[in-house]
């Protein structure tokens, strides 16, 4: 996962990160299939991850950006692009692949957002992959892990777009949308 605190001291998003969401990409089933992405070992660059997580830029005008680290598309990439060829909307329908959306808006997830890297090990305390160089993540209220939180959805967490719309800039958990919805989502955030 990135650290949106780069893309707000280095210039390339507004000052207080308003124009930022972080977006976690998950199911009930923990399996969630995405393409062109760096880990794949097939050509498509197809992998079936347990959740990821991605930047989306709205830049209302000029464009939304999606920012994946993991990705092998362009970095930055336009959210149109990054949806059809990364996301692959309706491939799975309503099978146990579907994808859910969990959006925060940037300053919130800030604030709310804790990590132990606890995840990143094995039953016996090892490392499965070497964790980032940067410290964990606390969260504002002393919280050191809350992954889990933000990582579980269902598609009974999916609402209504107007409240949705609402709910981003307020929700510690931010909003869940449906693949349906995601472009329609960051459409009506622009008004």
């Amino acid at each position: 996962m990135a650290d949106d605190r780069e893309f707000i001291g280095s210039g390339i998003s507004d000052p207080a990160g308003t124009d930022l969401y972080v977006v976690f990409i998950s199911n009930e089933e923990k399996k969630v299939p995405l393409w062109y992405q760096k880990a794949s070992h097939s050509g498509d660059g197809f992998v079936l991850w347990d959740y990821h997580v991605i930047c989306i830029q709205s830049r209302r005008k000029k464009g939304d950006l999606v920012w994946d680290l993991d990705s092998n598309l362009p970095f930055p990439c336009p959210f149109i692009q990054y949806v059809s060829d990364a996301i692959r909307p309706l491939s799975f329908g309503n099978s146990i692949y579907r994808r859910l959306f969990r959006v925060i808006h940037t300053p919130v997830f800030l604030r709310s957002f804790a990590s132990d890297r606890s995840h990143m090990k094995d039953p016996a305390g090892n490392w499965i992959q070497l964790p980032p160089k940067y410290e964990t993540i606390v969260a504002e209220d002393g919280t050191t892990n809350n992954l889990h939180e933000y990582i579980t959805m269902s598609i009974d967490d999916v609402k209504d777009l107007e409240s949705m719309a609402n709910d981003v800039y307020s929700s510690k958990h931010g909003v869940v949308i449906n693949e349906t919805i995601l472009p329609e989502f960051f459409s009506h955030l622009h008004g």
